[in-house]
């Protein structure tokens, strides 16, 4: 069984790659849990930069449903707190980051996007965020510190697509990038992060990253917990 994640480490910088493409990299429990090691181990070795990708036909499809009715609404609350952890941990950690997306993408798949500091997508991506359509409120007030108050509403309050041009126009990505020419984007990164030392580099992401973690933690356990989450996913799924 391969590993539904792979990490190369390479001088200064370490690719994350979601490698579960025959599920479109949704995010499993065993993934989120291996993402959130990761990041966490390359904060503690103090890697300037942190790559995330995805394997095969796109970055993520957000949440893995699979086998969610098996689970108590307990478990799937905890699944999207972890979910939600592991977002905080990539916005408000020590590493520089940079996403690099392709394909169709949603949910939980794009809010790990949107934590990190840059954005590149290729010119296919695609880009859809129904969590309030089944009442989460994930990564709600991180969207709307990106591309605006407005378009987070017009955004969240549709559930609508958007495509990579889309997403530059309004912020959500600094730029699109054919997938052949992301090792140049990597070198780049790399580059402008190493251009400040450690310090500066730490004052840098601490003092132009505002949020409320606690705060959306807690408006996320909130919409999480109301009775009746699996009859919400339920209908959501049967209507999307």
């Amino acid at each position: 069984m391969s590993e539904v994640l792979t990490i190369d480490r390479h001088e200064a910088y370490w690719v994350l790659t979601l490698n579960r493409p025959e599920k479109r990299n949704a995010l499993s429990a065993e993934l989120v849990e291996r993402l959130l090691d990761a990041v966490l181990a390359a904060q503690a070795e103090q890697v300037p930069l942190l790559v995330l990708r995805g394997a095969g036909s796109n970055f993520s499809a957000g949440f893995d449903f699979t086998g969610f009715e098996d689970l108590s609404e307990g478990d799937l609350v905890l699944r999207f707190i972890r979910i939600e952890t592991l977002l905080q941990t990539v916005a408000y950690g020590a590493c520089a980051t940079l996403a690099l997306a392709h394909g169709g993408n949603f949910g939980a798949g794009v809010d790990l996007i949107a934590a990190c500091r840059q954005r590149w997508a290729a010119p296919d991506a695609r880009f859809r965020m129904p969590g309030l359509k089944f009442g989460l409120a994930l990564g709600t007030r991180r969207l709307a510190e990106l591309v605006g108050e407005q378009h987070a509403y017009d955004l969240l309050e549709s559930a609508r697509g958007f495509d990579a041009a889309q997403a530059v126009e309004i912020g959500f990505l600094q730029g699109v990038a054919q997938t052949g020419s992301w090792d140049e984007r990597i070198a780049r990164a790399r580059e402008s992060v190493l251009s400040l030392p450690p310090a500066g580099r730490h004052w840098l992401r601490s003092l132009t990253r505002g949020g409320n973690p606690d705060g959306d933690m807690a408006a996320l356990a909130r919409s999480a917990s109301q009775p009746g989450l699996k009859d919400r996913i339920r209908a959501f799924r049967a209507t999307s």
